[in-house]
């Protein structure tokens, strides 16, 4: 397992299980629980995915001790602001069943609210009951105005990023920080498979397409969180340490930047 060190010392799995739109509840308790036990110790949810209760659960019942657990939720747009985001804090909490967090995130910048929403991600973090503080889909500009108004920088950006939208300006931006990249749609929702310079990688490696885009991001020092259901593909996702990109290949990945984004784009998404 491939750790990141993050900038106060906390040690964060570099691969973690992804589980948006994990919407039938015993789906997303199996799909964590197969996680789990494939060897997974990092689980990414948000209040918005409805699906807290059904992490905690798979949790609780894996046997695995909580502090060798990574445990990932966000603060959704509609419930930001300081004292909004204490309390949603609370109901996350409740949902999952765990006394603290490893990593809290900021969902969105919603204008005139992220940064008190941060300030609440703050004091929860003086008070210990966050591991690490930061943010998602934050982009420079957001950033630099956050980094201005508060006392402790975020220690993890979440955005989207893969091969067609390599994100290279945010990650220099962070790395000059010491703020960790976490790529979400690390595959691109799956378009990027079939790519042709990505399909030949993977015949020359005898690896799936997912794995050469995975250990692409992993090469890059960045954190991955694949979302599936599917128990063969959980595993695939998680083989990833038995190989290594040439240099050559990495290179050859990274001319495939085209600006390709499928999310909302955090400087003109409509919050409204």
């Amino acid at each position: 397992m491939m750790m990141k060190k993050l900038r106060n010392g906390v040690h964060m799995p570099q691969v973690g299980l992804g589980v948006y739109m994990m919407t039938d509840p015993e789906e997303t308790i199996n799909a964590v629980s197969e996680a789990l036990k494939v060897g997974y110790r990092a689980i990414d949810t948000a209040s918005y995915y409805e699906n807290e209760k059904e992490v905690g659960e798979a949790i609780r019942t894996s046997g695995i001790p909580r502090e060798e657990l990574f445990i990932t939720t966000k603060v959704w747009n509609d419930e930001q602001g300081y004292d909004e985001t204490l309390r949603a804090f609370e109901r996350s909490l409740e949902l999952l069943g765990i006394d603290y967090l490893d990593l809290y995130l900021t969902h969105w910048p919603v204008p005139d609210k992220f940064i008190d929403t941060y300030r609440a991600l703050e004091r929860l973090y003086e008070e210990k009951l966050l591991r690490v503080p930061g943010v998602s889909n934050h982009s420079e500009k957001q950033l630099t105005l956050l980094e201005s108004k508060v006392n402790v920088v975020p220690m993890v950006n979440q955005v989207e990023c893969h091969p067609y939208l390599q994100q290279k300006s945010v990650i220099d931006f962070c790395n000059e920080r010491e703020i960790a990249l976490t790529a979400w749609s690390p595959l691109g929702k799956g378009t990027i498979l079939q790519d042709e310079l990505i399909q030949e990688l993977a015949k020359v490696y005898e690896k799936t397409p997912a794995q050469i885009i995975l250990r692409w991001h992993l090469q890059r020092d960045t954190i991955i969180i694949p979302k599936s259901v599917t128990p063969s593909r959980i595993k695939e996702n998680f083989s990833l340490f038995d190989f290594e990109l040439k240099e050559e290949d990495m290179e050859r990945i990274s001319k495939l930047d085209r600006d390709g984004r499928i999310g909302h784009d955090p400087d003109s998404y409509d919050f409204l």
